[in-house]
């Protein structure tokens, strides 16, 4: 008892540490990219990405990307930046888009009996278990095309011959652009991408950024469904992609630019989409997959993700829960061993009447000698 005491003690105390540790590093090692843009916080600052995910409806001509994340540190403003491949429209996003999409690629869930108790079940569970407008600064190389205010978001959208004028740009309008990002723009900008830059910032002033923003809805004319990853070659952290496709068909990555090879989570035809997902999918069936991606090495990312259409094959997460097999509330183990020990108590009685019956002397019968 006291071992087992010790024991849940110093698991206590090792997942207490490591959680210490990891929200300490959390706020200490700044976030300049995430995803598919770059996170930019003010100088000094320091800004970190959870997880962020993101939805992408490609119909053929148009890609439109809706962007959530969850943020945390000391910054009270941040500017994010993501290249795009032409003319972007720019609007807040349905809050509760991501919200349907897990309902409807849930794990499926399926009980698996066993028949016999295990180290958990009784009797061999002890009971000491664990338990369960025009910006200031524009010149030569940028170009404004649009500015506007979308809730908490102060969005411009930029056009830039140059890498150098983009992040003059920036630093003219209040944020401290890494001299590493100048150069991870030069392959959009010589692309001729476009940019969005998105200041965020608290309503409520003196305010740092923390939570879950609205999510982001960018709409962009595209001849392939593209999904921009190169800048977040720039993150000090190990990052995680979700990603969503709603296309005609099942779309997976080209290749893993860099990354863990993505995993297909959900794969499906959405005949009857509701709500949010209806409107990302323009009201018709849909064929929804989602991907999962782990980059340990963001440094390795080199590409964007370039999707592709593969088989319609579905696919849907099955969990197994072991479940002991029951009758009437008690273990069916139980039953068959007590059934067995009365079958036996049985056929114990029996054979000692029926041996008693051939030793009992037959009535009116005397032996002679």
């Amino acid at each position: 008892m006291r071992g087992t005491h010790g024991i849940l003690i110093r698991r206590f105390l090792t997942a207490f540490v490591a959680l210490l540790a990891l929200q300490a590093g959390s706020l200490v090692a700044p976030a300049y990219a995430c995803g598919c843009g770059a996170m930019v916080p003010d100088a000094s600052r320091r800004i970190g990405v959870g997880r962020e995910e993101s939805a992408v409806r490609w119909d053929g001509r148009t890609g439109t990307i809706v962007m959530r994340f969850r943020v945390h540190g000391d910054a009270e403003r941040a500017a994010r930046i993501m290249p795009v491949p032409s003319r972007a429209d720019v609007s807040l996003g349905d809050p509760e888009l991501f919200d349907r999409i897990d309902r409807l690629t849930a794990p499926e869930r399926r009980d698996r009996p066993y028949s016999w108790p295990r180290e958990d079940d009784w009797p061999f569970d002890t009971g000491h278990g664990d338990g369960d407008g025009a910006a200031p600064g524009a010149g030569a190389g940028v170009g404004v095309v649009g500015r506007e205010r979308l809730g908490p978001f102060d969005v411009a959208r930029l056009t830039a011959t140059d890498p150098d004028a983009l992040g003059g740009w920036l630093r003219t309008n209040g944020f401290d652009l890494p001299d590493r990002l100048t150069g991870a723009l030069r392959p959009y900008v010589d692309r001729r991408w476009e940019y969005v830059a998105v200041r965020l910032a608290p309503e409520k002033k003196g305010a740092v950024l923390r939570g879950e923003p609205t999510p982001l809805r960018i709409a962009f004319a595209s001849p392939e469904p593209v999904y921009p990853m190169r800048l977040s070659r720039l993150a000090k952290t190990p990052q995680t992609l979700g990603l969503a496709v709603l296309s005609d068909h099942r779309m997976e990555p080209r290749s893993a630019i860099g990354g863990d090879r993505p995993e297909v989570a959900f794969a499906g035809r959405i005949e009857r989409p509701e709500g949010a997902v209806a409107a990302l999918a323009g009201g018709g069936p849909v064929y929804l997959t989602v991907l999962e991606q782990e980059f340990p090495n963001p440094g390795r990312i080199d590409d964007d993700h370039h999707l592709r259409r593969v088989a319609d094959a579905p696919y849907r997460e099955v969990i197994h829960v072991d479940r002991l097999l029951t009758v009437a509330g008690l273990p069916a183990w139980l039953l068959t061993v007590g059934g067995g020990a009365l079958l036996a108590v049985v056929a114990v009685i029996l054979t000692v009447r029926a041996s008693r019956r051939r030793r009992a002397p037959v009535a009116g019968v005397r032996s002679t000698a």
